[in-house]
């Protein structure tokens, strides 16, 4: 049976695994990428379909804004288990993510994905027409979905990354742990 949960911190190596099999290294060039690069999930909207304990799916919606002063999430990356996909697993992550981000009084969500299989959950291409991304996406498959009617009407302008900044590393305690490793000797 598959679960749908909110994803912990004990998720991170799974869910980058499962991710570079879906995508490969190509999902670190993607411009999503870049709008995502440094920033932390929108708050309570990462999430996972688990089965038997195991991680077998994730999607994750990261705070933007569509415009000038415009308010939306970006959702990305929706990833399953190859041996599951086609058996609704994504679906009930989308439709899960989706109704959260409304209930949490979210208005719009935009993403660069497969427009046929986007527009079962409403997303359309005429949503986000007078935006962009910066950097390289093909145009017709960003795609925008209003949560709340309007949402993405008059929308216009680049589409920029505003959310909470991820943690910095410690350095200072990276440097101590590594310095605490024993040397390796050479054979």
């Amino acid at each position: 049976m598959i679960q749908i949960r909110d994803e912990r911190a004990t998720d991170i190596a799974a869910r980058e695994r499962l991710l570079d099999t879906c995508f490969g290294e190509a999902r670190f060039t993607k411009t999503c990428e870049r709008l995502r690069e440094g920033r932390l999930p929108a708050e309570g909207l990462a999430l996972v379909a688990e089965q038997d304990g195991r991680l077998v799916g994730t999607v994750r919606l990261w705070d933007v804004a569509a415009g000038p002063r415009r308010p939306a999430l970006m959702l990305g990356p929706l990833a399953v288990e190859p041996g599951l996909q086609g058996l609704g697993v994504g679906g009930t992550l989308m439709r899960a993510a989706l109704a959260r981000a409304a209930a949490l009084g979210h208005r719009a969500v935009i993403l660069v994905g497969d427009a046929p299989y986007y527009a079962r959950f409403g997303f359309a291409a005429e949503a986000v027409g007078a935006l962009w991304l910066p950097g390289p996406y093909a145009r017709e498959r960003f795609l925008g979905l209003d949560l709340a009617p309007g949402a993405l009407a008059g929308a216009a302008g680049l589409v920029q990354a505003t959310g909470r900044p991820a943690p910095a590393p410690d350095l200072a305690a990276l440097v101590a742990a590594e310095a605490a490793r024993p040397l390796a000797l050479a054979a």
